[in-house]
């Protein structure tokens, strides 16, 4: 990474848990350079963890002809991570509500209400084939004079 302020990096991975591993550790390194706090940090990779889990299980279908592209960015005012995958796409109008009666005792389905949940901005755009999804963290101004 060149410097704290701004890097860009991208990988493509293939459709593995492996790849979700280094998503998530790559996520938690430009996490820590960008200054975010020992707090934040966590959330972060988590959010991250569970896009590149969405991409590889849901997207991918774990097809190891399919890949997945990872970006991860830090601007002087962001952090950008790109999560993208080669599968039949995903509109999240049209996931249930996880906090709904019905589903709060199901064992999954709250990946995209948590990436939501962590993030200041989550975005979904339909590639035809696959999803790609864009998360941003914005950073904090470090305070004068302290």
């Amino acid at each position: 990474m060149a410097d704290s302020t701004t890097s860009r990096v991208s990988y493509t991975l293939d459709s593995t848990l492996d790849s979700v591993n280094k998503i998530e550790q790559t996520a938690e390194q430009y996490a820590q350079r960008a200054g975010f706090d020992e707090d934040t940090i966590p959330y972060i990779a988590m959010a991250v963890r569970e896009a590149a889990v969405n991409a590889v299980l849901h997207g991918n279908a774990y097809d190891l002809n399919k890949h997945i592209t990872a970006s991860f960015e830090t601007t002087s005012e962001d952090l950008v991570i790109r999560i993208t995958d080669q599968g039949p796409g995903l509109d999240p109008n049209t996931l249930p509500d996880p906090l709904a009666p019905e589903n709060i005792l199901r064992g999954s389905g709250r990946g995209i209400f948590l990436i939501r949940s962590f993030m200041d901005e989550v975005n979904f755009r339909q590639l035809h084939p696959g999803t790609e999804l864009t998360l941003i963290k914005h950073r904090t101004p470090a305070k004068s004079g302290t």
